[in-house]
C-alpha cells in the first residue's frame, strides 16, 4: 500500500477511532490496589479482549498478575521468519482529581477546540486508539508477527507487569518493543524517547517531643518537629533551585534538543512572574539532573490548627535519577542528606520505598530506522530525540529480559495533554499521524530487518 493511500485509509478510520476512543473513555478504569479494583477495570479488559479478537488476534486473554491488576495479551501472526513486535499500552487511569475542576465531564469524551477531552483520551487509552487504526489500515496485510500487552496497574506503579515480564518471558519476547505511553515534543514535532530518569522514594519522620505542647507556654525553646522537618527540607534545594543532596551530580547537560523556556513555562503551567527554577538549561533540569520534590507532609492543616508546637512531622520525597545514576545509590544519599540536615538533635527515621533505575531507549538498529523513516515521512519533518522526566520501570524489565530487542517509546501525549492533571485532552491530529507511523513501521520493519 502506497504512503499516500495508507495515510487515506488512517483519516477513512478517523471517525471510528473517535467512537472507540469514547467507548474507552467512558470506563472508569481507575485501579485501586488498596482493595477490590472497580467493575469498569474488568470492563474495559472485556472491551479489550473483544476488540482485538475481532481484529484477527489469537489467544486473546487477560491475566491476573501479582498486585491483582490484569494484563491482556494477543498475537497476530505473520509470515514464520518475520520478526516480532510487541506493542505496549496500559488500559488503566488516573483518577480525575476533583471532577468540579474539568471543564467538561470527566468520563465523556467531549470534542472543544479542536482537542478531545476526557480521562484517558492521551494517557493511555488514545495510544490503544493508535494500535486499532494502524492494524486497520494494513488490512490484514501486515508482514511481521504481532503481541500485545497491555498493563492495568501502570499508573499505580504496583509492579504486576514488572513481575508478569520476567516470569513469561516467551509470551511477549519480541524484536521490536513499541512502548507506546510517551508523545511528541509537541503537536507536529515526531518524537523518541530516548532517556528516562529513574525514581528514589523515601518518607523522612522526625520527632522531638512525646506529646504537642502550648506554643505560648513552650514555644522559643521546645524543638518543634515541623520546623525541623521544614529545615531539612529546604536543604535538598540551594536559592536558585538545583537540588543539592549531598553526594549526587546535579550538573550533567542534555546532549539532544532544546527545550526552550516560554515552551515550558506553557507546558508547566508556571505562573506569571514566577522563575523557572535551577542554573541548567530546561532539558538539563528535566532529562539529565536529579530532581527532589517533595510529594506531600503529614502536619496539622490550617483550618483546624491549633497554638501548638508539634511534636512530629513527616514527608514523602520522590527523588528523580538521571541516566548514568544509580538508583540505589541515590535513595541513600538522600537518606544520609536527610539524617545529616537534621537539626537539634532530634529524632529522625527515613523508610525507604520503591526504586527504579533510569532508562536509555535504543538509538540504533533496523528497528530504530524504520521507525524515523516513518516518523519523517508522515509529518514531513526530522525527528526529535527527547527525554523524559518521568519513570516507566517496566522499560528496564524490557531490556533486562529481552537484551536483544529494540525499545522505543513514543506515543500520543504530548505537553498540551495534561495528562495527569484536570481537563486531559488529545489532539486528533496525533492520533491519525502516530496511527501512520505505526502502520508504515509494522509494513516496513520486515523488509529492514532482513537486510
Amino acid at each position: 500500500m502506497a504512503g499516500a493511500a495508507l495515510r487515506e485509509r488512517v483519516r477513512d478510520l478517523m471517525p471510528q477511532a473517535k467512537d472507540e476512543l469514547a467507548e474507552m473513555v467512558a470506563f472508569e478504569s481507575v485501579y485501586d490496589p488498596s482493595g477490590a479494583p472497580p467493575e469498569d477495570c474488568d470492563r474495559m479488559v472485556d472491551w479489550l479482549l473483544g476488540t482485538f479478537t475481532e481484529l484477527g488476534f489469537a489467544d486473546v486473554e487477560s491475566h491476573v498478575t501479582a498486585d491483582g491488576s490484569k494484563a491482556v495479551t494477543g498475537h497476530l501472526a505473520g509470515p514464520d521468519d518475520a520478526p516480532t513486535v510487541l506493542l505496549y499500552f496500559h488500559h488503566d487511569v488516573q483518577p480525575p482529581l476533583g471532577a468540579d475542576e474539568w471543564d467538561s465531564p470527566v468520563w465523556e469524551l467531549t470534542e472543544r477546540n479542536g482537542r478531545w477531552y476526557g480521562r484517558g483520551a492521551a494517557d493511555c487509552k488514545g495510544n490503544i486508539a493508535v494500535h486499532l487504526a494502524a492494524l486497520r489500515a494494513l488490512g490484514g496485510d501486515i508482514p511481521v508477527n504481532i503481541t500485545i500487552v497491555g498493563e492495568g496497574s501502570e499508573e499505580q506503579g504496583t509492579g504486576g507487569m514488572e513481575d508478569f515480564v520476567p516470569k513469561n518471558p516467551d509470551l511477549l519476547r519480541a524484536d521490536a518493543i513499541l512502548v507506546c505511553d510517551s508523545g511528541n515534543f509537541a503537536v507536529g514535532r515526531p518524537s523518541l524517547t530516548t532517556s528516562l530518569r529513574g525514581i528514589a522514594n523515601v518518607v523522612v519522620t522526625v520527632e522531638t517531643l512525646s506529646s504537642a505542647m502550648h506554643s505560648g507556654m513552650f514555644g522559643g525553646a521546645a524543638p518543634d518537629a515541623l520546623a525541623a522537618l521544614i529545615a531539612m527540607l529546604a536543604s535538598l534545594r540551594d536559592a536558585d533551585g538545583n537540588t543539592t543532596v549531598a553526594g549526587l551530580d546535579a550538573s550533567a547537560t542534555w546532549p539532544g534538543v532544546e527545550y526552550p523556556v516560554e515552551a515550558f513555562r506553557a507546558d508547566a503551567s508556571v505562573l506569571d512572574g514566577v522563575d523557572v527554577i535551577g542554573s541548567g538549561a530546561v532539558a538539563d533540569m528535566v532529562w539529565a539532573r536529579p530532581a527532589a520534590t517533595v510529594l506531600g507532609i503529614d502536619c496539622p492543616p490550617v483550618v483546624g490548627s491549633s497554638a501548638a508546637v508539634q511534636p512530629k512531622a513527616r514527608a514523602r520525597i520522590n527523588l528523580r535519577v538521571p541516566p548514568g545514576m544509580d538508583a540505589t545509590v541515590a535513595q541513600q544519599a538522600l537518606i544520609d542528606h536527610l539524617i545529616a540536615a537534621a537539626p537539634w538533635n532530634v529524632r529522625v527515621s527515613v523508610e525507604p520505598e520503591a526504586h527504579g533505575a533510569p532508562f536509555c531507549g535504543t538509538t540504533s538498529g533496523p528497528g530504530f530506522d524504520t521507525m524515523v523513516d516513518a516518523m519523517r515521512a508522515t509529518y514531513g519533518t526530522d525527528v526529535v530525540l527527547m527525554g523524559q522526566g518521568g519513570s516507566i520501570p517496566l522499560c528496564n524489565v524490557f531490556a533486562e529480559t529481552y537484551p536483544e530487542a529494540e525499545i522505543m517509546l513514543l506515543g500520543v501525549e504530548e505537553p498540551s495533554c495534561l495528562i495527569h492533571a484536570p481537563n486531559e485532552s488529545v489532539d486528533p491530529g496525533e492520533i491519525e499521524n502516530m496511527a501512520i507511523v505505526e502502520a508504515t513501521f509494522l509494513r516496513e520493519y520486515a523488509r529492514r530487518a532482513a537486510r
